[in-house]
């Protein structure tokens, strides 16, 4: 079984533009922490274009939270940035590409208006 976040970093990558990012550059490592394991993903973000691999590389901004957690942030049970404040999530190095990049994730299934977006939904 594939969990919510694969899904969604498998979808990113399939796209391979999100428009969300068009004026973006940078890399975004996430480092999901369980026990003595973690698990990476890296963006690589070009205004716009997105490579997604699984590589431990320097990243411009390195973020780390728990599979659960980031499971709930890629299906939009959770919001990034309120997890962040939380203190349940932590970020090095450049905090405007999580701002940025947070705008790609889906928003909560209750959620109304334009903001409410699925993966692999159509824009």
């Amino acid at each position: 079984m594939v969990d919510a976040t694969t899904r969604f970093f498998e979808d990113l990558d399939r796209r391979g533009y999100e428009p969300l990012l068009a004026k973006t550059s940078g890399t975004v490592r996430i480092d999901l922490h369980e026990g003595a394991q973690t698990w990476h993903w890296l963006l690589r973000i070009d205004h716009g274009r997105v490579d997604v691999s699984q590589e431990d590389q320097e990243a411009d901004t390195v973020i780390g939270a728990s599979p659960v957690l980031f499971d709930d942030i890629a299906s939009g049970r959770e919001h990034g940035l309120a997890a962040l404040l939380r203190g349940d999530m932590t970020v090095l190095g450049d905090a405007r590409l999580v701002v940025q990049v947070e705008r790609i994730f889906p928003g909560s299934p209750d959620a109304r208006g334009p903001r409410r977006r699925f993966v692999g939904e159509a824009y």
